[in-house]
């Protein structure tokens, strides 16, 4: 692993979608070999803070309408909102929370035999959580953003972000209504994980007496 991550600019386009024109980056770094994105719109340079939200690849969910989480939901939200406010999403390659899409798809199997997704991971000989928050720091720093309103509910992504330099002035709730398919799993991110989460929303009122 080197020293000092360093990333760089590929290739960049304008393009139109259901969310308005956005300018698509991808970046290359010296740390893995895969293409990460920013999704800018706007204007992002300059000393204020400017809405982000650090968003990981999630193929089951985005491509397949998977139910199991809220990955097509939250991106779709932020999407909207940095065509309405301005700001940045920056799409990072780290499928399954880090553990990539192989390893994702034998936890969701032992999601099917009664884990949760943390106890699965763990089972699988990984942490809770694997991803590495430098690349979307030095992302950030390249398109001249020191300052942010982050949008999302995982003190982790904040703490990773602080680590390597970039100031979180906010915290922007990005909290989807759950489903039958995955409220326990946004339960278990909240119970085990520590994701600021309404356990409010988490209720399956159907089921409350009184």
């Amino acid at each position: 692993m080197p020293n000092k991550l360093s990333v760089q600019l590929y290739a960049q386009a304008n393009i139109p979608t259901q969310f308005g024109k956005i300018k698509l980056m991808v970046f290359h770094n010296s740390l893995d070999e895969k293409e990460h994105l920013a999704i800018v719109s706007g204007n992002v340079e300059g000393p204020g803070a400017v809405p982000v939200r650090i968003h990981s690849e999630c193929l089951t969910s985005e491509v397949f309408g998977s139910l199991k989480c809220d990955c097509r939901e939250q991106l779709h939200t932020a999407l909207n909102y940095i065509a309405e406010h301005g700001g940045a999403v920056l799409y990072l390659r780290q499928e399954g929370r880090g553990i990539g899409l192989g390893n994702k798809i034998r936890a969701y199997a032992l999601l099917e035999q009664g884990y949760d997704t943390v106890e699965a991971n763990h089972r699988l000989g990984f942490p809770d959580d694997l991803r590495d928050y430098r690349i979307a720091a030095e992302i950030l720093k390249s398109l001249g953003i020191a300052r942010v309103q982050l949008l999302t509910n995982n003190p982790g992504k904040i703490a990773g972000l602080t680590e390597n330099g970039i100031e979180v002035v906010e915290r922007l709730p990005l909290q989807i209504d759950p489903n039958p398919e995955n409220r326990a799993y946004l339960q278990t991110k909240a119970l085990k994980s520590g994701h600021l989460l309404s356990w409010e929303s988490l209720l399956d009122k159907r089921h409350m007496v009184g």
